[in-house]
């Protein structure tokens, strides 16, 4: 199994996690599927979103794989009036991801992040290790740490 970026940064920090290996079906790349095929509790899964604010710019919400964004409350909590979700093409570009394999570890840029609170109810979470197919497992105070997430109630 080929380390990522996300992966090597986590290393260079000291934090330890581990890597879920998964087949990836590119007709469905659904949080619910995902943690079927990891045999996963889907409130462990979490997606990361890439939006655009009208006054900050692009920044990151991660949240429970079965949980919807909610804009207009990520939109305040960002500090923005209103936002939306960058478009597909724009993320590789913005991120270094492709759709399914989009990580918060390790973009090309350092956007801020705001993570949905109920990830502080697990021991561990699992996000994209920035590839289709791979899953990081840690711990979600690691990650708070290391990306400097906001913690919110307001990022779904």
């Amino acid at each position: 199994m080929k380390k990522t970026n996300a992966a090597r940064l986590l290393d260079a920090a000291g934090i330890s996690y581990e890597l879920a290996e998964y087949e990836v079906d590119e007709n469905d790349l659904s949080a619910s599927t995902l943690a079927g095929k990891i045999g996963q509790n889907i409130e462990q899964i979490f997606k990361t979103l890439v939006l655009r604010g009208d006054k900050t710019g692009v920044f990151v919400a991660v949240i429970p794989g079965n949980a919807e964004v909610d804009l207009k409350k990520t939109a305040k909590i960002s500090g923005n009036k209103s936002c939306a979700m960058v478009q597909q093409k724009e993320l590789l570009g913005l991120t270094g991801y492709i759709r399914g394999g989009c990580s918060p570890l390790g973009m090309k840029k350092l956007y801020p992040i705001y993570i949905h609170e109920t990830c502080l109810f697990f021991d561990f979470i699992f996000i994209s290790a920035g590839q289709r197919g791979l899953q990081l497992k840690l711990n979600p105070e690691d990650l708070i740490k290391i990306t400097g997430a906001v913690v919110c109630e307001a990022a779904e």
